[in-house]
């Protein structure tokens, strides 16, 4: 490096400066060659090869395997509120542009996606959910945070509070502390209520940002609800791991003969049942306290076919590759038992949330299903998770989200 750097330095190996230039951000501990200054947790540092190349500078986390975490590639940035404004507006700008009118109800900032590494910001109308998972972000969010509320603001966005999410237990990987509560904005009390409204497809959800799962909402599915949607017509539908019932809820929006929606916790379908009624759906709905590994096997029992349509939309069945085998088998089990319940000329509609279930993997996985079952699959779509959570080519942890519509021939 021929001009002189203010930070400290992080010296990888060929290996690391490969994957770097490759365009990913992560550094791993096991790539670093040595250190050429003292970086204390949370700090920026330089990373460079050993011949003094310039890679990227990062933000240092001493407690994880992911050491540096780029946030810039360019040697002539400085770091200051300016630089955070602007890439917050790049945030905002992006939404606006692939969003649209739903940009009211949508992911701002999704990590590494984003230029914010371990960061994830929701926007549920006036309220705003974040969750740090970085040391770096943790220490910079007295800048990051107000400014969130002043781009959308002074773009017309009304704001009334952000709440922290750091109820997961992720973050000890970190050495961060788990809590919840709001972040004070300065000049303005803090809201009164956790409890904000959404209207997504459509259709209106009541929101809890402080005890909801996640953020509060899952929103990477907002668009693979429609197609399910437009599927639903006349049909009788079977939504699984339903939630909050949200495919359930635009299964029967978009005009399904009668929607059974399914989940193990009872609180959950008790807020499935109060969006239903929310929503006057609650007629062509019903709900049920059942495991959906109890539940297809007796429903495979079942002739005439009970249902025309079945959705899966379990949650993460493995969040390590340590655990993968098991939950391939897992998918298996319940996409089996739903290609055998659903007649010839039903519909599947089936997910895996998961980034450690690759989708030639899953893809593999339902092949084999069909085959077990009987049937073929005839594929009508094949999606991925909503544009406000964008992938990154050279980043493959933020490719996650797989969603298949198949008719059962």
């Amino acid at each position: 490096m021929k001009q002189r750097r203010e930070y400290p330095t992080f010296v990888i190996t060929e290996k690391g400066a490969r994957w770097v230039e490759g365009g990913h951000p992560w550094i791993y501990a096991a790539e670093i060659i040595r250190e050429e200054g003292a970086a204390e947790n949370g700090a920026l540092a330089d990373a460079v090869t050993e011949k003094g190349k310039y890679l990227g500078t990062g933000l240092v986390s001493r407690e994880s395997k992911i050491r540096l975490r780029l946030v810039s590639r360019n040697a002539n940035d400085r770091f200051d509120a300016a630089f955070w404004r602007r890439r917050v507006q790049y945030a905002w700008d992006y939404r606006k542009t692939v969003m649209g009118e739903d940009v009211s109800c949508c992911r701002l900032i999704f990590g590494e996606s984003d230029g914010f590494p371990g960061l994830t910001v929701d926007r549920f109308s006036d309220l705003l959910v974040t969750q740090t998972l970085s040391v770096g972000i943790e220490r910079r969010k007295d800048v990051i945070f107000p400014l969130l509320a002043e781009v959308l603001e002074q773009d017309g966005q009304t704001i009334r509070g952000i709440y922290e999410r750091y109820d997961v237990a992720i973050r000890a990987l970190e050495g961060l502390e788990q809590n919840k509560g709001w972040y004070p904005l300065e000049g303005r009390p803090l809201p009164d209520s956790p409890i904000t409204e959404i209207c997504e497809n459509g259709i209106v959800y009541s929101v809890d940002v402080e005890n909801g799962q996640k953020t509060g909402f899952f929103l990477d599915q907002k668009y693979n609800r429609l197609a399910v949607a437009r599927l639903a017509k006349g049909k009788r539908v079977l939504d699984c791991f339903t939630h909050t019932g949200s495919f359930a809820l635009n299964a029967a929006h978009g005009g399904a003969q009668h929607v059974t929606a399914v989940d193990v916790s009872a609180s959950a379908i008790e807020m499935a049942r109060s969006n239903a009624c929310r929503n006057g759906l609650e007629d062509r709905m019903d709900f049920l306290v059942a495991d959906v590994f109890d539940l297809l096997p007796r429903l495979e029992e079942q002739k005439p076919a009970p249902y025309d349509l079945i959705i899966l939309d379990p949650p993460a069945f493995t969040k390590s590759r340590k655990t993968a085998d098991s939950a391939e088998k897992g998918y298996k089990e319940i996409n089996l038992r739903a290609m055998r319940i659903l007649p010839r000329g039903g519909y599947l509609a089936t997910a895996s949330c998961s980034h450690f279930m690759p989708a030639e993997r899953f893809e593999r996985m339902l092949r084999a299903a069909a085959h077990d079952a009987g049937v073929e699959l005839r594929q009508i779509e094949m999606r991925q998770q909503a544009p406000d959570h964008p992938i990154l080519w050279n980043v493959p942890e933020t490719d996650y989200l797989k969603f298949y519509l198949f008719q059962v021939v």
